[in-house]
């Protein structure tokens, strides 16, 4: 029985040693390499191979025929395979995206429409194109069909995570108009260390040496930012300064952050799929993770009716622990957990609520990007107490933007509030006195 080209690939499990080259040194002509590529990826893409022959050759002999009367050297003609390998086998255009460490997101819009994000700043690569929406979307289904997910007109859209972690969102026709449209978080090896952070200027010296102390005096932490802004950079980080000796579980819908102690147990959530119907939510594994005896909580992100479970495991004893919120600034975050309390299906009054957050949440720490593409930790804030009903926020730290340099970069300093913050005598009471030298003239 004859095979499909993909297939084929797929049962052989071929690995290729050889280094693909991607840039247009060796096609001086770029209109011809992509005329090519396009011209062997439409022929060739569903044809069946013949039984008893090698891919290799197959693929071989027709790049012979859609190459036939063009001058080539045989260089050209080696990166012509190894193009069209990559295709059929791999993951496409994306190939080089993916293995380019430097490249934090990728954005497909469009055949000749792709982003990424590489230091903080969106760019249009102009070198990457796909052929028409149809390659975008067999691209698509190459990355998803290991996951076991599946695309087309009926599951239009899918949400899911590649085996190095990657997070992938992929939507397609009828939901949008434009075409297949690709979003991917690329994976880190490597959440970085505060020492990365103090190099970039994300925050300062004291900054850090108060968050260190605010970990190991086990305050309850809230971590508040935009999208990319690094909000999970950050709780990795932070998360680094917790004991070895203490259990930590962390939850997330995609398994991104790395702990290095001995004993963490990481929960991740579960999508409804064709495959499995049993959707299990932040707010299960939130409930069922109190059940196991945690020292520590990390949830990386709340969004949903999880919010009043978090808080409630705050305030019953597991203290240190974190999570994430999308929010743009300190008192952004806390009328938006509000929210997310009041739509647990708890019947609570808003008195109630606030009480519960004020007891829970000690510090939130407000991140952000900046216009330069730099991540600034803009506000380190506690909560106070309650005042006429709203809950009270004293700044410990902030940034205070002055404006832009000449060259676009963001102009601005650090700033610590004269006052010695409330959670410095839980510090205090807790061993940790890191902090004296830096409270010790407001005192």
């Amino acid at each position: 029985m004859s095979k499909s080209l993909i297939e084929a690939f797929d049962i052989e499990k071929k690995t290729s040693e050889d280094a693909v080259i991607n840039d247009y040194d060796i096609f001086p002509d770029k209109d011809l390499l992509e005329k090519l590529r396009t011209n062997i990826i439409q022929n060739i893409i569903d044809k069946e191979v013949p039984d008893g022959k090698k891919i290799e050759e197959f693929i071989n002999d027709e790049i012979d025929k859609n190459i036939e009367g063009y001058d080539l050297s045989n260089l050209q003609r080696s990166h012509i395979f190894n193009m069209i390998e990559d295709e059929i086998k791999g993951n496409g255009p994306l190939e080089e995206l993916l293995n380019d460490k430097d490249i934090t997101e990728i954005m497909v819009n469009g055949p000749k429409d792709v982003y990424v994000e590489i230091d903080g700043q969106i760019v249009k690569d102009e070198s990457v194109s796909f052929i028409n929406d149809e390659h975008i979307i067999r691209t698509i289904q190459r990355l998803i069909q290991p996951l076991g997910r599946t695309i087309d007109s009926t599951n239009p859209m899918v949400d899911s995570r590649l085996k190095d972690g990657s997070r992938i969102n992929a939507v397609i026709p009828p939901l949008s108009v434009k075409g297949p449209v690709i979003t991917i978080r690329k994976f880190k090896d490597d959440l970085g260390n505060i020492d990365e952070l103090l190099r970039i200027g994300t925050l300062t010296p004291y900054m850090a040496l108060f968050l260190e102390a605010a970990i190991k005096s086990k305050l309850n932490m809230l971590i508040v930012g935009g999208t990319g802004s690094g909000k999970t950079t950050l709780l990795n980080i932070l998360a680094s300064f917790i004991s070895d000796d203490e259990r930590i579980i962390t939850i997330e819908d995609a398994a991104e952050l790395r702990l290095h102690q001995n004993h963490v147990i990481s929960l991740e959530t579960r999508t409804i799929n064709y495959e499995v119907g049993n959707e299990v939510t932040i707010r299960d594994l939130v409930i069922n993770a109190l059940r196991m005896r945690p020292d520590r909580i990390i949830v990386g992100e709340c969004r949903g009716k999880e919010a009043f479970d978090m808080l409630q495991a705050m305030n019953t004893g597991h203290d240190g622990s974190l999570t994430t919120l999308h929010a743009n600034s300190v008192v952004d975050s806390l009328n938006r957990l509000e929210t997310l309390v009041l739509m647990s299906g708890i019947d609570i009054p808003i008195k109630a609520v606030r009480e519960y957050i004020e007891n829970a949440i000690d510090i939130v720490v407000n991140i952000e990007r900046m216009t330069d593409g730099k991540r600034k930790i803009v506000n380190i804030s506690e909560i106070v107490g309650i005042k006429d009903g709203e809950i009270q926020l004293e700044t410990i730290f902030e940034f205070i933007q002055h404006g832009l340099t000449s060259n676009g970069n963001v102009d601005g300093e650090y700033v610590l509030r004269k006052r010695i913050p409330k959670v410095y005598n839980k510090m205090l009471s807790r061993g940790i006195n890191t902090l004296d030298t830096m409270f010790k003239s407001f005192k």
